[in-house]
């Protein structure tokens, strides 16, 4: 498979990383815009899509949010399928254009939520699908430090601390939303609030609040920038009892501390590898995968509604 890879960041690079442990033949390609940008191992630098006679199996976006409109829109053009870090776009006001455009071409997209893949969002995902127990209340945390996300970077200086560059925690942190609606459904209403008032001064929301109201529940949902010690976490109410997933440790249990899952080998980097395989198998069968552009800015509609 020949593979194009729109921006070389650090989820680039782990996207990357993924496809060598997947039993392909393939051939990775690296669009630059600097003629004298270093040449990596398996990986061949292209600089000019236009002159490019490759023929490109698909392409996977992972420049800043900011650009994803861009260059989901010159490689739809071209026919080419699309493997989309998320968020999907940071604006809406393109969305309806983009929409047409990958109906209009027949464009296999994929969003990448990769939490889709964590071994106890799945457990959660079997065991609803399972339980007839009312859940009267969902409550989700996500909060953690950003200066610390990428060590040996000035984090004022990265997308994420930028609203022009499409950062903000209601975007990088996403997948909280994503999720949600994957095994909830969407909701018949939607408040938020995003405030950028904490020790960290930076200009992107790093706080936000989204309130969900579904037919027999609420589900309440806290992002955050600025939590020093990790935390991860989904508190489901159920009329008899309460579940507790903790994302970080991997582990699911009831509120008598009960352990119902728990996956002590498990390492996020298998979520990466797991939703790339996903993806090139839907190609092989042509199959529509999951979270499509489509679907993602519906999420996106949430993410972005600011009362």
């Amino acid at each position: 498979m020949n593979i194009l890879v729109v921006g070389l960041g650090s989820i680039a690079r782990k996207h990357i990383d993924a496809l060598k442990l997947i039993d392909i033949d393939s051939k990775i390609y690296a669009l630059r815009s600097n003629i004298n940008a270093n040449n990596e191992e398996q990986i061949k630098n292209i600089y000019d899509l236009d002159k490019c006679e490759i023929a490109f199996d698909f392409a996977i976006i992972s420049n800043p949010t900011y650009l994803h409109y861009e260059y989901i829109k010159i490689l739809a053009k071209k026919g080419i399928p699309l493997f989309i870090e998320k968020p999907v776009i940071h604006s809406l006001e393109m969305g309806d254009e983009l929409v047409r455009l990958i109906e209009e071409k027949k464009i296999i997209t994929y969003v990448a939520c990769n939490l889709r893949f964590h071994p106890c969002i799945n457990f959660l995902k079997k065991k609803l699908e399972l339980e007839d127990s009312r859940i009267n209340e969902l409550n989700i945390y996500c909060g953690s430090y950003l200066p610390e996300w990428r060590p040996g970077k000035e984090f004022k200086e990265i997308y994420s601390a930028n609203t022009s560059m499409g950062g903000g925690v209601h975007l990088d942190l996403i997948h909280e939303l994503d999720y949600t609606t994957w095994l909830f459904g969407f909701p018949s209403e939607s408040k938020s609030v995003f405030k950028s008032i904490s020790s960290l001064n930076i200009e992107s929301f790093d706080y936000a609040n989204y309130i969900l109201e579904y037919k027999t529940f609420t589900a309440n949902i806290i992002l955050n920038y600025y939590r020093r010690k990790p935390k991860r976490e989904i508190e489901i109410v159920l009329e008899n009892e309460t579940w507790s997933v903790d994302l970080i440790k991997n582990e699911f249990k009831n509120d008598n501390n009960e352990l119902l899952f728990q996956d002590l080998k498990f390492n996020i980097k298998e979520t990466y590898v797991n939703q790339l395989q996903y993806f090139i198998d839907c190609l092989k069968n042509k199959k529509s995968p999951m979270n499509s552009l489509e679907e993602s800015i519906e999420v996106l509609k949430i993410c972005l509604k600011n009362d």
